[in-house]
């Protein structure tokens, strides 16, 4: 325990939080991170893509509240897709631990310490929630997108093999330099990115650790998947069966 503690003072993490019109809830966001790492040095780095909403105004009076060493905006003029936005993260990423999580209250912040503590127990590479495990699951979605889901990971699991349960998840824990290395050699966008990402990180040997997580449908805001996601994603599946 002594041990863990230790190693835990010596770690930052820097969580990567793309957004585009989450101004509802982005502070709420903020709060549930600073609430539940309370003896953890962090930084939040958002990335905000041009928010016509306000996004950023919420922004920067959080970081009045918090301190701007803490709370780093880092905005692009427009969206320019999910991959790049934690390219651009990076960048400005002190910590040697990155986390990428969503800022629609999906991820809930109450899993960073199981997966911190999960990365002390194991050393492993990458920490990754899950939905399909037991204790994970999903709140919100009616029975059309839990199907659409579930296949898409039964699909990408027969044909890719890629050792996790669930590639299109977006809450990860990833060592710095490993994300680096992993980000360099994917070029995927949108919906596929997260599962090329897990994909390549698996094919390259990466010690991948999964936690179980419940995703909550967004309260605040619209959905961004659509129709043109899910043909992408199989466009996706094919490009990754062939490409790895």
């Amino acid at each position: 325990m002594e041990e863990q503690q230790q190693k835990k003072a010596r770690n930052k993490y820097s969580i990567i939080v793309p957004t585009y019109n989450e101004r509802l809830n982005i502070a709420l966001v903020v709060y549930l991170v600073f609430k539940h790492l309370k003896d953890v040095d962090f930084e939040m780095i958002i990335v905000d893509d041009g928010s016509p909403d306000g996004t950023q105004d919420v922004v920067k009076k959080l970081q009045e509240v918090y301190g701007e060493d803490r709370i780093l905006l880092r905005p692009r003029p427009k969206k320019l897709g999910l991959g790049t936005a934690y390219i651009h993260g990076l960048k400005h990423a002190s910590g040697n631990f990155v986390v990428i999580m969503d800022a629609d209250l999906s991820h809930h912040p109450k899993y960073l310490p199981s997966f911190i503590k999960k990365q002390m127990e194991t050393g492993a590479s990458i920490v990754t929630g899950t939905r399909y495990v037991k204790g994970g699951g999903v709140h919100g979605w009616n029975l059309m997108r839990k199907l659409t889901s579930r296949g898409a990971n039964v699909l990408a699991q027969t044909l890719l093999w890629p050792g996790v349960s669930d590639l299109t998840g977006s809450f990860r824990l990833y060592k710095k330099s490993v994300l680096e290395d992993v980000i360099s050699s994917c070029f995927s966008k949108g919906y596929v990115f997260q599962m090329e990402m897990i994909v390549r990180a698996s094919r390259k040997g990466y010690h991948i650790e999964e936690i179980p997580i419940t995703f909550v449908d967004r309260v605040f805001g619209s959905s961004k998947l659509g129709g043109s996601e899910i043909v992408e994603y199989l466009k996706g599946l094919v490009y990754l069966l062939v490409t790895t």
